[in-house]
């Protein structure tokens, strides 16, 4: 998922540095959720984030260090926002701050809650920013679909996302790398020049003629400037060999 294309979704009606700030935390929650990485991410400034945001779509201002536990509390209370906002996100922005603050998420134990802490902190953050998406993008029903089944899509053990490129993780052929990888991309296309990118421990020319050997076979559609994605046939056999090495 593009951070540029979240951010400019959410900047349609929030002011450019909260729409970065949300999409920055959630992204960051997203990337702990698929390598099990306890303590990068902020939950707390995600939900103050949440909070600022509220209060802007409430009343066109926010406070640079808002009160939020107070704020939560009181939101529902406020005819201003709809009740996807008013009511449903700001209690699940509640539930995430109060892991945050009760349940020491960031820091390991030995034996503790942690880990599906971190899940479900990961799937509440995935609700409120497709909430936010449906609230305030003013994108089509069908765009607005797409991104937020983008935001929804569940994470795996297999790619982690630096950003700018993805590496797959476990050791595997190039073809099933190029499909686990166009996989975590789903539906989304692919230039094959970033393809390369993210597989850079195969030789190029490796690279580029399993992409045309998959594209052939009718497991990818597409070309090398606008990008590959895969088909029907390909999300299927791309899925086999994800459960495959998640096995």
């Amino acid at each position: 998922m593009s951070r540029a294309t979240l951010v400019t979704a959410l900047a349609k009606g929030l002011p450019q540095a909260l729409a970065a700030d949300l999409a920055d935390n959630f992204l960051s929650l997203r990337q702990d959720a698929a390598t099990g990485t306890l303590g990068r991410a902020s939950p707390g400034k995600f939900v103050e984030t949440v909070v600022q945001s509220l209060q802007f779509l409430d009343c066109g201002k926010y406070d640079a260090k808002p009160d939020v536990d107070a704020f939560l509390r009181a939101v529902e209370s406020r005819p201003g926002l709809d009740d996807g906002l008013r009511i449903c996100c700001a209690r699940i922005a509640r539930a995430m701050y109060s892991l945050r603050s009760k349940r020491n998420i960031l820091h390991k134990g030995d034996v503790d809650p942690n880990s599906y802490d971190l899940r479900f902190l990961h799937h509440g953050s995935q609700w409120v920013v497709a909430e936010f998406v449906r609230a305030v993008s003013g994108l089509s029903m069908e765009e607005c679909g797409k991104l937020i089944d983008l935001v929804q899509a569940p994470v795996g053990g297999l790619v982690e996302d630096f950003g700018g490129r993805k590496l797959v993780l476990q050791e595997m052929s190039t073809r099933e790398e190029i499909l686990v990888l166009l996989h975590s991309e789903y539906p989304e296309a692919l230039p094959v020049d970033q393809i390369v990118k993210c597989i850079d421990r195969r030789h190029e020319e490796t690279v580029r003629r399993k992409v045309r050997s998959l594209w052939e076979s009718r497991l990818l559609e597409g070309g090398a400037v606008d990008g590959y994605r895969l088909t029907v046939r390909g999300f299927s056999e791309a899925a086999t060999v994800v459960t495959k090495y998640l096995a």
